[in-house]
């Protein structure tokens, strides 16, 4: 019989994304037999990360800052603000090396089913980001799957109601894509070829 201790943390990791039980199982029995100072490690990391890292005031990616860095850099072009789904999605579009406009991070996406609406995704901030005067065009970098697709829908609307120019990314991202899996040149070639 496992001890409550073992327990806790197997289920802790379960938590992961793709993480059954006996994944769980071996990774706890990896860090408690093999490296424990490499648990220790990965715990403080999380305590840290979870105590210190926040949402961007701004584009509200995680930064440790009020503003994250992306939003302060002065020589990031603030008329273009390209919207995607999450963190990842972000880092992706940065590593491709293909845009250097600014970001706004919905951390999600449109999913009525799952009870997730505009005001979950933040749309109500986007718009009043997005009609600050100063951008001139919001990209819609939403994943390519349904809610993907819903989302970019439904924000390109409400954009061009208040007269602010959506585009939206070129296909060559696959459909049912998501950005953080996509390799770097499809990336590259789908924002040059945005519409």
């Amino acid at each position: 019989m496992a001890e409550p201790l073992l327990d806790g943390l197997i289920d802790a990791l379960r938590r992961l994304p793709g993480v059954g039980v006996k994944s769980a199982q071996r990774m706890a029995f990896h860090l408690l037999q093999h490296d424990r100072d490499g648990a220790r490690r990965l715990a403080t990391a999380l305590t840290d990360a979870v105590q210190r890292i926040r949402h961007c005031e701004r584009c509200h990616t995680y930064t440790e800052a009020a503003v994250c860095p992306t939003c302060l850099d002065p020589e990031r072009d603030a008329s273009l603000l390209c919207v995607v789904e999450s963190p990842a999605d972000q880092a992706a579009l940065e590593r491709s090396g293909s845009y250097r406009g600014l970001y706004f991070v919905l951390m999600g996406r449109l999913s009525p089913l799952d009870g997730v609406g505009a005001a979950e995704i933040g749309a109500a901030a986007l718009l009043e980001r997005a009609s600050d005067g100063v951008v001139q065009e919001v990209i819609l970098a939403t994943g390519f799957t349904a809610e993907g697709e819903v989302t970019a829908h439904a924000l390109s609307q409400a954009l061009r109601a208040r007269g602010i120019k959506a585009t939206r990314l070129a296909r060559g991202v696959p459909a049912g894509g998501e950005l953080e899996y996509v390799d770097l040149g499809t990336i590259a070639h789908a924002m040059g070829d945005r519409r």
